[in-house]
Parts: C-alpha cells; structure tokens; sequence
C-alpha cells in the first residue's frame, strides 16, 4: 500500500453533534490490515490532519527520540495531548472534538482534502482564502509559480547522486 496516496478535496458541513462524513475513497486509503482506524491530529497551517494508524506509528517512534529534547517539550503536550485515535460510524461518520475543532476555527463548514499520506480537514473559509491567495497571486509569499517551481525542485534533488 506504499504506493497509495491521498488527493483530491471535497466540501462537508458538520452536524450538530459535531460529525462529517468522510468521502468514501478516503476511508478506503485508512484501512489497513482490515482495519479502518486513523488518528486526528492539528496540522501544519491551520488544518487538522488524518493520519493512517502506520504513518502515526512512525511518526511517534521518531518523536520518542527525540522526547527529552527540552525545545520540544510544548510541541509535545500540544501535539500528543490533541491527537484523536478515531474511526467512523457505519455510514461514514467523524466526530471532531471540541478542542480540535476550536483549535483551527472550524464552524459548520470543511473542506476535506487529500493530501499525499495524510487527509486534511480545513475552516472552509481558511481553505478558499488560501487557495484565492495562491490563485490570484495577491500574497507574494504564496505565488503559485514560485510554489510550483519549487515544489517540483524537489524531484530533482539528490538526482545526480544517483545517475553517477
């Protein structure tokens, strides 16, 4: 399943106990051995983020390395002490909990949107200003060119190591 990624975006509304459904294929990509169980994390920006239960797993091994690093120490309470291990109903269902939830500004409305290993859940409002910002090239520091360039820059780094 290494090879699987996570992509596409899709609009939700929370109901009042604080639910979404998550779209089908996304669930698909959690399950792993049989199991659809994922964690809920805050993410990078302002998003929370859905992490497969190997890529948390991974993540926690490289962090227990480094969990006695004192300029960590918050990041830690914060990142561990928000972290949902979660599943959904039988139709498809999320609970968001309240802190998490408050934590990033999410009202009723989410933008759900896959992104490489991970799923992130979006302010829909947070989520079209960004990509309104990116598109119309009104905030310099998110130019769509200039992100572009760079992102795909990525693919050919270390590239000549391996062609010698």
């Amino acid at each position: 399943m290494s090879k699987f990624f996570f992509s596409g975006s899709t609009h939700a509304k929370l109901d009042e106990k604080g639910r979404f459904v998550l779209p089908q294929a996304m669930r698909f990509g959690l399950v792993e051995e049989g199991v659809l169980e994922f964690s809920l994390a805050l993410g990078l920006g302002g998003c929370l983020a859905i992490y497969r239960q190997s890529d948390i797993q991974k993540i926690v091994a490289k962090f227990q390395a480094k969990q006695h690093l004192g300029k960590y120490q918050k990041f830690f309470t914060l990142f561990f002490s928000t972290l949902h291990q979660t599943t959904c109903d039988k139709i498809g269902r999320v609970i968001l909990p309240p802190t998490l939830k408050k934590a990033v500004g999410v009202k009723t409305e989410i933008v759900i949107a896959g992104v490489l290993n991970k799923i992130e859940i979006w302010p829909k409002e947070r989520y079209e200003n960004q990509l309104d910002a990116v598109l119309s090239g009104k905030d310099p520091e998110m130019n769509l060119t200039k992100l572009t360039e760079e992102a795909f820059a990525l693919l050919e780094e270390g590239q000549d190591e391996h062609e010698e």
